[in-house]
């Protein structure tokens, strides 16, 4: 028995981490070509071209006096033709609300709007004296997928962008995540980007000055972190139209799909992954053709969680999203119906995104009482602790090679090295006690706890 459970867990680690490096293989290939396409159409060119559809960027905001300045100023500075900024002021207890109108002279207006989305009501419309393409809509609150559901029904353009309250663009940003959009508009219904950790940077006036790393050790593991993510495992299920996730930081979204699939869904508290999978669902029902596609450019810059407690509610309420949408469209599992998004990216992030927190620490307590018992010999220790530890660092070093040699955000020679040495310690403490935090999630969604969890942030303008 023993030893078919310890055959078990190392057989579940050596087809984990052999998907994981076919997934950063495929990765790879697609930079490459994307880099090759579009060596020659950088932002300058495509703005030359006057098609650039225009664009409603979606700010939900509650409680982030510490960001929401900083954000906006960076939003009225993007490079792109044609673009209104929505800020929704979700009920904020705090300063929000007074911090926008003290930073853009904003005025109360009266607006009329197509209440296409059912939401909590609106209470004021603002709108800046400054810049005219600014907008504050002040309502109940209902949540962060209300808020957006409201920015959509006041939005007037055919493209939106979400992004979060506590998120920086690129000038560029919009450019280049339109691009999709200009080759094939009437396919593409999402685009979304890679997000970078904001912290250590220098930041001034809603802009990055400088790309540095945090100087403390828990955000510098979640650079490496979102690396891995974004790099190695986002481009290949784009290129396979199996993408799952585009993140709730950054996404620009088709309206009109959106509006038929009823908008976020407020009864979850991963509304940007439900969301993505429901725009699948419903499409491939209906046999539209169509694409969620991925870039690989750097376009936004978050603050992460700086302290574990704050990093924990993150990862369980992450955790808790993704049980929700997988549950919830359930039918799509191994469906050939759905194509590869039924037969491998559903069946992944179940077996591996879902299960893997179980799996390892499961393992973690498995090797270890049976070693105490004289039960499992020291080679499969061994293979134990090279298939789940020394499989991630590997996984990690990929990735931030893959960074160096296709994006350099990091130009600094100390940069790359702390890069490396974090790449590595992650997988001593980092990476259990993020499992540990992923199992007390799935725990909580057996529970049916539907918490949020409050997020406390320390504002983009500090460099820590």
């Amino acid at each position: 028995m023993i030893e078919a459970f310890q055959n078990g867990i190392l057989i579940y680690f050596i087809g984990v981490n052999l998907i994981y490096l076919a997934l950063f293989c495929v990765s790879c290939a697609v930079i490459i070509h994307y880099r090759w396409v579009w060596r020659f159409r950088g932002p300058d060119e495509i703005l030359k071209a006057r098609v650039t559809p225009p664009i409603s960027v979606i700010v939900p905001a509650y409680n982030e006096e510490a960001n929401i300045v900083t954000s906006v100023r960076a939003l009225l500075k993007l490079n792109y033709p044609q673009y209104e900024i929505l800020v929704v002021n979700d009920g904020s207890t705090d300063g929000t609300l007074k911090a926008l109108e003290g930073a853009f002279s904003l005025r109360k207006t009266a607006h009329v709007y197509h209440r296409l989305l059912p939401t909590a009501s609106v209470k004021s419309i603002y709108r800046s004296r400054e810049h005219p393409h600014l907008w504050v809509l002040d309502k109940e609150n209902g949540g962060k997928a209300d808020a957006l559901n409201t920015g959509i029904n006041f939005s007037q353009y055919p493209l939106f962008c979400s992004l979060d309250a506590d998120s920086l663009l690129d000038k560029d940003s919009l450019i280049r995540v339109v691009r999709p959009y200009m080759d094939r508009f009437q396919e593409v219904v999402a685009v979304g980007g890679i997000v970078r950790v904001a912290n250590g940077c220098r930041i001034r006036d809603g802009l990055i000055e400088e790309v540095d790393l945090p100087k403390a050790w828990l955000p510098s593991f979640q650079v490496v972190e979102y690396l891995r993510a974004f790099l190695s495992g986002r481009l290949a299920w784009s290129h396979w139209n199996s993408l799952l996730i585009i993140s709730g930081a950054f996404g620009v979204f088709k309206k009109q799909p959106v509006i038929e699939i009823g908008g976020y869904a407020t009864d979850t508290v991963g509304e940007d992954m439900e969301m993505v999978v429901r725009l699948h669902r419903y499409l491939r029902d209906r046999g539209r053709k169509y694409h969620i596609h991925f870039i690989p450019d750097p376009v936004c810059w978050t603050e992460v969680p700086q302290d574990w407690t704050i990093l924990g509610r993150q990862r369980n309420r992450w955790q808790r999203g993704l049980a929700q949408s997988l549950t919830r469209h359930r039918g799509m599992f191994s469906n050939p119906r759905y194509g590869a998004l039924g037969l491998l990216a559903m069946p992944f992030f179940v077996g591996v995104e879902l299960l893997s927190p179980v799996v390892e620490l499961f393992g973690y307590a498995f090797f270890f009482a049976a070693l105490l018992a004289d039960r499992v010999s020291w080679e499969s220790m061994a293979a134990f602790f090279l298939l789940s530890v020394c499989m991630g660092m590997l996984l990690s070093v990929l990735a931030v090679l893959l960074e160096e040699f296709t994006l350099s955000r990091y130009p600094r020679v100390t940069s790359l090295l702390k890069l490396f040495l974090v790449a590595a310690l992650e997988n001593f403490g980092y990476r259990q006690m993020t499992g540990f935090y992923r199992l007390q999630g799935l725990w909580d969604f057996l529970r049916n706890r539907n918490a949020w969890g409050a997020m406390t942030r320390k504002g983009l303008e500090a460099k820590t």
